[in-house]
């Protein structure tokens, strides 16, 4: 039997004991800070006292008015984009049209959903969702097209999604954890949107 080495000296007895790829002492992890959670009786109390105003446990109104106001702005970004799906669906013509239209009509489908759950959220947090003819423009990131030509409708809506992109991205950022509800539906949105410009894409290099 090989008998391991016995002085203090050797660099194998000043080494830490590994089992399975991890010290046997791992270092120490600091235990959880209870203090930053509040009471229950603090929950209550706050409960009580912003209950007037909706879904957003917020004490800053200002906060919850610049939400609501973005999320009037991302309403009036999905209809506007429902209105040119819709034009394009109904217009669009030529060989490859057919596919094009279908793709258009599923997106105006999608984008109206994308709207109702806006509008939705909009109430809950004690808004009102603006849905304004005379406003829409105005508020829309993403601007209408009658184009007539199909490769120029597949180029704006590709513009108009991308558009939508940057505006969620931005939207998700500056709402972070002041509104935890609104930014996991602004997400799922644009991971929606992502999904649009990729169908777009695919379609546009077709005219390559």
């Amino acid at each position: 039997m090989i008998k391991p080495p016995t002085s203090s000296n050797s660099a194998a007895a000043q080494m830490p004991r590994v089992q399975s790829g991890l010290l046997d002492e791992p270092p120490e992890i600091a235990p959880p800070d209870f203090s930053l959670l509040s009471s229950v009786e603090e929950i209550r109390g706050r409960a009580r006292q912003h209950i007037r105003d909706g879904a957003l446990m917020t004490g800053n109104a200002e906060i919850k008015d610049s939400v609501i106001k973005l999320l009037n702005e991302a309403l009036a970004t999905e209809l506007v984009c429902v209105l040119r799906y819709k034009r394009h669906y109904y217009t669009a013509k030529g060989i490859r049209a057919r596919f094009a239209a279908q793709e258009f009509l599923e997106h105006a489908t999608e984008e109206a959903g994308h709207a109702d759950q806006i509008a939705e959220r909009i109430t809950q947090l004690g808004g009102e969702p603006d849905f304004n003819p005379a406003s829409l423009v105005s508020q829309s990131h993403s601007e209408y097209d009658d184009s007539q030509d199909l490769k120029k409708m597949l180029e704006e809506d590709l513009v108009a999604e991308r558009i939508a992109i940057e505006s969620y991205t931005e939207m998700i950022r500056f709402i972070d954890v002041h509104d935890p509800t609104t930014r996991v539906m602004l997400e799922s949105i644009l991971a929606n949107e992502e999904h649009h410009a990729d169908d777009l894409l695919e379609l546009l290099e077709e005219f390559d």
